[in-house]
């Protein structure tokens, strides 16, 4: 599954790890009213890599949450949901707008093969300074490079430079 290969998404060992996962976003949905200090010590159980000085405002939803890897000083606003089968990462100062979806799961184009269950994962890189508007939603496989900006609601289909603004659905470079 990490290395993007098929996988069979019902693996008893996957849904144990879903289920595990599900429990931990439970408690930490749960802990909105708490400080911000106890919210990142709920999130340093499952990420994989937890910056100084992030905030993930609950609710907050993923597949697994040990594929993803927050730089420093990250902001991620309420409602975000990050399909995390393969890696997700994040880099500093990157600022993500409410409602905000992240997919790093695929699925096959083939029906047949899709009808056999199996799904796979193409990973997603975000890197740092950028900052991503409410509800715009990032497909698999896509790197968002340094400084660039994504409008709100957009459809991020493709890889985005350095500094570059997108909008729209699908997201279209902006004129400067």
């Amino acid at each position: 599954m990490l290395a993007g290969d098929l996988y069979a998404a019902n693996d008893a060992e996957l849904q144990a790890d879903l289920a595990a996962t599900e429990r931990w976003l439970a408690r930490f949905n749960a802990a909105l009213s708490e400080p911000i200090a106890t919210r990142r010590v709920i999130l340093a159980e499952r990420l994989a890599a937890i910056g100084r000085g992030v905030i993930v405002r609950p609710p907050f939803y993923c597949d697994y949450g040990h594929n993803i890897r927050l730089g420093d000083d990250v902001f991620i606003n309420y409602n975000c949901v990050f399909l995390d089968v393969v890696g997700i990462v994040i880099g500093d100062r990157t600022q993500i707008g409410p409602g905000v979806h992240i997919y790093a799961a695929d699925h096959p184009r083939d029906p047949d093969v899709r009808r056999r269950g199996l799904e796979f994962g193409r990973p997603v890189k975000i890197g740092a300074d950028v900052w991503i508007g409410g509800s715009a939603v990032i497909l698999p496989g896509v790197s968002i490079a340094d400084r660039a900006m994504i409008g709100a609601s957009s459809v991020v289909t493709k890889d985005v430079a350095v500094g570059m603004t997108v909008a729209g659905n699908p997201a279209r470079p902006l004129p400067t």
